[in-house]
């Protein structure tokens, strides 16, 4: 089946089927920046600045393996389809390092989470680029293709909500089980991965591609920075990963230490803000096809700017209605990124097919997860921040508490905490949107390049 021939609009049981897979994988990924460094800083026994700087290093080391891991899946041929036999091998190394990392004992070592971070977003990165590059091979279409994706982000919300409802369910209310409920977290993680990937596997079509397989790789990628369409794009991922990986990795010690929520209520929080990303996602989608894609992406990226800092300035303290309220309008923004730059990668993919006569998307849907990883490493940074404020976290809280003695966050201490989760993101957040300015790869601009695609193709099968 040549690119040409592609069906333009997949029905919804083939879409659901392949955004299967994306639950196991969303459910890791917001424990990889949200719980997880927490887990280990105030429950194993890692140092605060220690975690932060662990996780950024190996996100940055990320950066450079992605593209390589990209230009491998381009190069990949097999009877199976490129991008299915890529994911397959990432899940024993996902099942093996997702264990290590949540059935962590108390006394673990950074080096020893060092050792399985590093695995663990190998065997992330192999399973998220092939399924990425998988979904945009799936249609040609300029507005399939914001569908697509938009099954995919609702998806990954699921998968979400699924992971962050199992500590509630484990504690019961008890506060001393919380690491019970992370170790839940893992195991669904390590069941639902196998599952969902045969389910996407069977029912998912992988389109073969009628363009020549990628050839000098390290070159091509050095090329790909010329394009306006490449720069605008990666910049606008980068500003928006480190603005939502700050609220993620915040959110809660902003609202336990400056809004003064117990930790019972902010895990009803902080479901809500994913929840509106899951109402949000078809709404964005609908939003791109009546104003394309990176206009959406301005609007929505301002949007998310505006409605975070009213609800850490505007609403009241410990009012959990009104806080509940803003969360919830905050986080209809929430999926609009992932959706809608993966829906402009895809289109980037066809131009750079008709401009090299080389099939790329592997290789820029790593340059994307490399970008966004960078953002989320660079939100990683207040932890350290945080810390040489003085920051004082609820494990050393209650060390202190044992020894007879009292240990809060000062004002001070609590407006560099508020600076960094409201500030910082709403500055990246306009900043992406105003780097979108001018973006040239319009959907009149993609019929064109299509055309010229579907014309390069129609005489090659004419002569088969």
């Amino acid at each position: 089946m040549t690119d040409a021939a592609v069906t333009r609009r997949h029905p919804n049981r083939v879409l659901a089927a392949f955004a299967a897979s994306c639950l196991p994988y969303a459910a890791l990924g917001l424990p990889v920046y949200v719980t997880l460094p927490e887990f280990y800083s105030d429950h194993i026994g890692v140092s605060q600045g220690f975690v932060g700087a662990i996780f950024l290093l190996v996100r940055l080391a990320d950066v450079i393996v992605d593209p390589f891991l990209g230009m491998l899946i381009d190069r990949t041929s097999t009877k199976w389809g490129r991008y299915r036999v890529w994911m397959a091998a990432g899940l024993p190394i996902l099942i093996g390092s997702v264990f290590m990392l949540f059935m962590a004992q108390k006394g673990a070592s950074g080096s020893y989470l060092a050792t399985w971070l590093v695995i663990m977003y190998l065997g992330y990165s192999i399973s998220l680029l092939s399924q990425t590059s998988w979904a945009a091979v799936l249609s040609p279409d300029y507005d399939e293709r914001s569908r697509i994706y938009g099954w995919w982000q609702a998806a990954n919300i699921v998968g979400v909500l699924a992971v962050l409802a199992i500590p509630p369910i484990v504690m019961q209310g008890d506060s001393s089980r919380y690491i019970d409920g992370v170790r839940a977290q893992g195991w669904f993680i390590m069941i639902a991965l196998p599952v969902t990937l045969l389910i996407t596997f069977l029912f998912t079509p992988e389109p073969k591609s009628a363009t020549p397989p990628a050839h000098g790789s390290l070159k091509a990628y050095v090329n790909l920075f010329a394009s306006t369409a490449v720069r605008r794009l990666l910049a606008s991922d980068l500003m928006l990963g480190a603005a939502r990986g700050t609220v993620g990795a915040l959110f809660f010690y902003f609202f336990e230490q400056a809004r003064g929520f117990e930790r019972a209520e902010t895990t009803i929080l902080l479901p809500l803000y994913f929840v509106a990303g899951l109402v949000g996602a078809p709404i964005w989608a609908w939003v791109a096809q009546r104003m394309g894609k990176h206009r959406a992406l301005a609007v929505a990226s301002i949007y998310f700017a505006v409605t975070l800092a009213a609800t850490g300035f505007l609403v009241p303290p410990e009012n959990l209605v009104m806080t509940s309220v803003a969360i919830f309008i905050t986080g209809l923004a929430f999926g609009a990124a992932d959706l809608l730059l993966r829906a402009m990668m895809a289109d980037v993919a066809d131009q750079v097919r008709l401009e090299q006569d080389a099939d790329r998307t592997g290789l820029l849907f790593s340059i994307l997860t490399a970008t966004s990883k960078l953002g989320y490493a660079i939100s990683l940074v207040t932890f350290m921040v945080l810390d040489r404020a003085g920051f004082v976290t609820e494990a050393e809280a209650e060390t202190a508490r044992a020894a007879g003695q009292v240990l809060a966050n000062s004002p001070g201490v609590i407006a560099w905490l508020t600076a960094c989760f409201i500030g910082m993101p709403a500055v990246l957040l306009l900043i992406s949107a105003w780097v979108l300015r001018g973006y040239p790869l319009t959907q009149a601009r993609h019929a064109e390049i299509r055309a010229a695609l579907d014309a390069r193709v129609r005489p090659a099968e004419e002569g088969a």
